[in-house]
């Protein structure tokens, strides 16, 4: 049966879609699932995604105080947070590293529907492929096909939340206490970019979380199509 199995998963890989449903409907419990159902069970796993692990980025601290995901100093602003420190402004030094992921916490509380429309409006053409893939295949899928339309419409909410949160204020106050430090480059970041590039980049760091959970646990599998989907998986 493991013969028989690797067999068929190595004529995925050069098999064509006509091809390539057959190989799928032969492997063990495949129950010959459609290229569409296969498409909607992934996009179940990324709305999973998104609900359960996406929305804990929400809450006071789902950035600042999430390891995975946390926003730090890009590297043109570590020597501002040197030079602070240096001059016994250390708590303004920290206060501008908190702010930055209070503005993404916001920001991703507001944006949220943006990410759910993504998911919704994905076309999964090689459904059977990402599901035979990497533990974050159908999440990297989503981060191709997605990332450029999210960073456009995520930079206005980032801008949003800058001035909502303060953060605008407080990194206004750090740049020019910065500038004025006698014999130093001065500096004038711009930080919606930076903040929005990763913010992003923790979203998906979230949904890859769920994505790798649902394929390697089966109690994480909450209905019926993301059982039977996962089941062809388990299969390979």
């Amino acid at each position: 049966m493991i013969k028989k199995v690797l067999v068929l998963v190595m004529g995925i890989q050069f098999a064509g879609c006509a091809e390539l449903q057959q190989v799928v409907n032969n492997l063990p419990n495949g129950a010959g699932l459609s290229q569409e159902q296969i498409g909607n069970g992934l996009r179940e796993a990324l709305d999973n995604g998104i609900k359960n692990q996406v929305t804990k980025l929400t809450a006071e601290d789902g950035f600042y105080k999430n390891e995975l995901v946390k926003i730090l100093l890009p590297e043109e602003l570590q020597t501002v947070d040197k030079g602070l420190r240096n001059l016994g402004l250390g708590n303004l030094a920290d206060e501008g590293i908190k702010v930055l992921n209070r503005a993404a916490e916001d920001a991703v509380k507001t944006a949220t529907p943006i990410f759910i429309n993504a998911v919704k409006d994905i076309t999964f053409n090689d459904a059977k492929n990402i599901l035979l893939g990497e533990y974050n295949a159908a999440t990297i899928y989503l981060e191709t096909k997605t990332q450029q339309n999210l960073y456009q419409s995520f930079t206005p909410v980032i801008n949003q939340s800058f001035s909502k949160v303060g953060a605008d204020k407080v990194w206004n106050q750090i740049i020019s206490r910065y500038n004025s430090i006698p014999f130093i480059k001065k500096v004038n970041p711009d930080l919606t970019d930076y903040v929005t590039s990763q913010a992003l980049k923790g979203v998906f760091t979230m949904i890859t979380l769920e994505e790798k959970g649902i394929r390697e646990k089966v109690g994480m599998r909450n209905t019926a199509l993301l059982r039977q989907v996962f089941a062809l998986q388990d299969s390979k």
